[in-house]
């Protein structure tokens, strides 16, 4: 095993299970397998019958990350094969890894030592081809937005007045703002344009929220990619290019089984990020794994502040789903930054940081428990972790009255996350009757449907209002979408951020009219922020109050069903650093990966 790459080469030396053994542990039939190879293969959901019952959902996040990542991911394959080492029918649900920060600074997303999904390396590059496919629709319909512009212009599209960018999955800061159509009459309209990464396409997150083929025809047919002379939108429909989009996504739209390198159906699909979109993986993978699975798994990107509540605020509320457990993952090393002690100091004891440091966790779980959750706190032990500093955390978290467990996945597999997996058995537990199960029947159809969140006792409507859940006994939303857009962000700068308030700056104040104009005020909203800080200034560590969010642009994702609320200095395309981790990969004679981790 390679030292400077261990992850690579536990995943290089397991042994995988067929993928049909895999689909058959899960329950999924044979005639609905389409296989890629013999280690994944796509569901097609269209082949399955209706589920009878509905399993648990636990929903993973974490508090403030470093640079460096805290093992979140790692975190829920873990605790997903401690329960199916628990005799727990299980699955996990994940996004799929974009290759832009893979070649930039994570170098692969499959979660990490003994805690991961296989085949790693095919997940980590190509995988099926879904962000390929998504990647062309996007462009295609970028494409024919300024063919129709250059063949007369009969929709009367105002060049300057397009919202509707190209995308590419790779860091490239120099795309981001460009100029297209140069080169004379015959080489199209010149205008301003740029591109944002794959993940940040409204189509990732259309594709994300989807219920079947209808529901994506529905919801591409409602993009809008610009605006006319006179300022009224213009949309998919009108250029009546929503078939061939929705064809060049078909495939797409199925979700991805592979499995855990403990055995565990693994349902991965779909990867929109939490600081940029709305960070959660596809609603048709997790509504399957909740139909297969007594407990099913799933994580939101980066924290409560943005991942989490996006899944909560609009996953759930668009799906009808009701978590009935969450995890806060919390590392020494994220504790001491936030506690004031820089990046490379981090290998060195540091209990009084880490104590100073855990005013972050500790938001991090209030947020959560703002939904009617009640998380459990998993320390995700490092190699450099010292027993006085983890145990430090522990006895922190047990002063807070919070649920606590030591998580050592990444060096035991599901062995090291079953302190954790009972932890959340216990907070599952009904306080008297019978368990409530996740409402993962709810519609998320194309706009007007209601769906019931079940147990959690919260319900919401799919269309432009979105009615708040009940706060009382269990899970609910933390805002209701028909107090308008500026009340939902207020609501989410205060109860969630630590803020005294909202500053609308640059083009949000005539956006937020813009959208007042439309009807499009009351859809939730999808705030785009550093994960780094509850405020919008990643340098602000820790858990600050007292600080203004400033919004600078207000997107109407009227596909996907959200408002995306630009904040900060926070950008839709990244670059890569200085010493990208693709300096480091490379290939053997055989074929194998090298530097994926």
């Amino acid at each position: 095993m390679s030292a400077e790459n261990p992850d690579l080469a536990i995943a290089q030396a397991a042994t995988l299970r067929p993928i049909a053994e895999i689909a058959e542990r899960a329950g999924i039939p044979a005639d609905a397998l389409v296989p890629y190879g013999s280690d994944k293969a796509k569901v097609d959901v269209r082949k399955m019958s209706a589920p009878a019952s509905h399993g648990k959902l636990v929903l993973v996040s974490a508090m403030s990350p470093t640079p460096a990542g805290e093992g979140k991911s790692t975190t829920t394959v873990g605790v997903a094969d401690a329960f199916t080492l628990k005799g727990q029918s299980t699955m996990v649900a994940l996004r799929e890894p974009a290759l832009g920060p893979i070649m930039g600074i994570k170098g692969g997303a499959t979660g990490g030592g003994y805690a991961q999904v296989v085949p790693m390396e095919d997940i980590n590059l190509h995988f099926t081809g879904d962000f390929h496919a998504i990647q062309i629709a996007n462009n295609t319909l970028a494409a024919l937005v300024d063919n129709h512009i250059h063949q007369g212009n009969q929709l009367r599209i105002d060049p300057r007045r397009i919202q509707w960018k190209r995308v590419v999955d790779v860091n490239d800061r120099a795309l981001r703002s460009i100029v297209v159509g140069l080169g004379g009459p015959t080489q199209g309209v010149p205008r301003e344009d740029g591109f944002d990464i794959v993940v940040a396409s409204e189509i990732m997150a259309i594709l994300c929220l989807a219920s079947d083929l209808a529901d994506l025809e529905a919801r591409i047919s409602r993009v809008v990619v610009g605006f006319t002379y006179d300022r009224a939108p213009v949309t998919v429909e009108d250029l009546g290019v929503a078939g061939a989009i929705t064809m060049l996504l078909k495939d797409a739209l199925l979700p991805n089984l592979v499995q855990t390198l403990g055995g565990t159906p693994a349902l991965v699909h779909g990867g929109p990020f939490a600081n940029i979109a709305h960070g959660c993986n596809s609603l048709a993978a997790t509504r399957l794994a909740l139909s297969l699975s007594e407990i099913t798994v799933t994580e939101a990107g980066f924290g409560s502040d943005l991942g989490a509540e996006k899944f909560l605020d609009i996953k759930a509320r668009l799906g009808g789903l009701s978590p009935d457990g969450a995890v806060v993952v919390a590392t020494v090393r994220a504790l001491k930054m936030h506690g004031g002690v820089a990046k490379d100091d981090l290998a060195s004891e540091n209990v009084e940081a880490i104590l100073a440091g855990t005013v972050n966790l500790g938001r991090h779980v209030e947020n959560l428990r703002k939904f009617g959750l009640e998380p459990v706190v998993a320390v995700n032990r490092f190699p450099t972790d010292t027993e006085a500093e983890l145990q430090a955390v522990l006895d922190w978290a047990r002063q807070q009255g919070f649920r606590v467990a030591l998580s050592e996945v990444w060096a035991k597999g599901g062995e090291g996350g079953l302190a954790v997996a009972d932890e959340l058995l216990e907070a599952m537990k009904p306080a008297g009757g019978s368990a409530g199960s996740s409402g993962a029947g709810g519609s998320a159809g194309g706009g007007g449907a209601s769906g019931s969140a079940g147990g959690g006792g919260a319900s919401g409507s799919v269309g432009g209002g979105g009615a708040s859940g009940s706060a009382g006994g269990g899970f609910h939303h933390l805002y209701d979408p028909a107090d308008g857009v500026e009340a939902s962000l207020r609501t989410l700068a205060r109860e969630l951020y630590g803020a005294d308030d909202v500053v609308f700056e640059d083009k949000a104040p005539a956006q937020l009219r813009m959208l007042q104009r439309n009807g499009w005020d009351q859809l939730p909203v999808c705030v785009a922020k550093t994960q780094y800080s509850f405020s919008d200034d990643p340098k602000l560590l820790g858990a600050p109050t007292g600080h203004v969010l400033h919004v600078r642009d207000l997107v109407p994702k009227i596909g996907a069903g959200f408002v995306v609320a630009m904040t900060g200095a926070i950008m839709t395309m990244p670059g890569l650093p200085k010493e990208p981790a693709a300096t480091r990969m490379g290939v053997t004679d055989d074929g194998e990966s090298i530097g994926l981790f």
